[in-house]
């Protein structure tokens, strides 16, 4: 039986929902990570600074008593955000990030940014106080083929932005392809990424085993076996751009078995366990330690935690579902096998 201690791990990229919802998964990430990213994309969404202090309250009212977890503010970017409103955040020191999502892109994203001229003058705020900014990279235009909606973002929007703001910090997040791993290694320390477990573990494949699967349905899509590689290779190479990032994203049965069903996949409940795995299976254990716990922290500034996490290789079978307000959510491996567990 194999054992391994890391540093408490840190979640680059979560969705808390709010409300009930909120209460029922917080757990799970409390127990397993020290801080997180919380991402803004509620209804309505989190765009002010006073908006993202008063939601920081919601989720450290919703602990568990003896919980240490530290939730890390992002602001959702639309069309009216004021630089101001970003050298406020930058101010209060508990908002790290300022979150776009392309109008339409995924959920909840209708109030995001139509077009990225239209945000310039926030962008330079943000590149002179050293506010990041956390991209959903996708476009929207519906003649793009969805599998393909990543790479024309990346090289056809941001890389053009990356060339007029030449000091802006940017994490693309939950990277799903080949043409983005090159992408973030190719654009220097100011850019790198975060790397879900799911599409660490799956390929696309994954949506239609023996049927239409809407339980492995994101955005964005899990894509071909040989892009599933390219992320295994950037996550276990040691390259410090690459880091962890769940975006755990819980919504309710009904919302998933649906005719129009959400995009979201919900793994915090065995999140660092997931990610034992896939490192594990590319024989790279000695490497989770920096994608978990330190890669993120140096990037953002912050420091590496002083905590401990130990992990066994010790099977443990998954719910076939666990309570999300008046519904239930139905998590990555349901009632199925996850190979390791955390030690306590």
């Amino acid at each position: 039986m194999r054992t391994l201690e890391i540093p408490r791990p840190d979640d680059w990229h979560l969705h808390l929902r709010d409300g009930a919802a909120l209460r029922a998964v917080l757990p799970h990430t409390a127990r397993r990570f020290g801080r997180a990213i919380v991402m803004p994309n509620l209804r309505p969404p989190v765009t002010t600074t006073a908006q993202a202090l008063e939601y920081r309250e919601r989720i450290l009212a919703a602990l568990p008593p003896g919980a240490r977890f530290e939730p890390l503010m992002t602001l959702y970017l639309t069309d009216q955000t004021a630089p101001e409103e970003v050298l406020r955040a930058r101010a209060c020191a508990v908002v790290h990030g300022v979150k776009l999502y392309p109008a339409g892109a995924t959920t909840h994203s209708d109030a995001g940014v139509t077009a990225l001229a239209r945000v310039e003058p926030v962008l330079e705020a943000m590149e002179d106080c050293g506010m990041p900014l956390l991209v959903h990279a996708e476009v929207t235009d519906p003649n793009v083929d969805v599998f393909d909606r990543e790479a024309a973002f990346l090289y056809g929007q941001l890389a053009p932005l990356l060339e007029r703001f030449t000091r802006l910090r940017v994490v693309v997040e939950h990277v799903t392809t080949r043409e983005a791993v090159d992408f973030v290694r190719a654009a220097g320390d100011r850019v790198a990424a975060t790397i879900t477990a799911h599409h660490l573990l799956l390929s696309r494949n994954a949506m239609f085993a023996g049927g239409l699967r809407p339980h492995a349905y994101c955005l964005p899509v899990l894509k071909r076996e040989r892009h599933r590689e390219a992320l295994v290779e950037a996550a276990t190479g040691g390259d410090p751009r690459f880091f962890l990032g769940t975006d755990s994203a819980p919504h309710g049965r009904a919302a998933k078995e649906a005719a129009c069903g959400c995009a979201g996949i919900y793994t915090a409940h065995a999140a660092i366990e997931l990610y034992a795995e896939a490192f594990a299976a590319a024989g790279a254990l000695d490497r989770l330690a920096g994608f978990a716990a330190e890669h993120g922290p140096r990037f953002y500034g912050l420091p590496v935690s002083g905590e401990r996490l130990r992990l066994v290789e010790s099977a443990w079978q998954v719910p076939a579902g666990y309570p999300l307000g008046d519904d239930v959510v139905v998590p990555l491996r349901a009632g199925e096998r996850v190979l390791w567990r955390l030690a306590d």
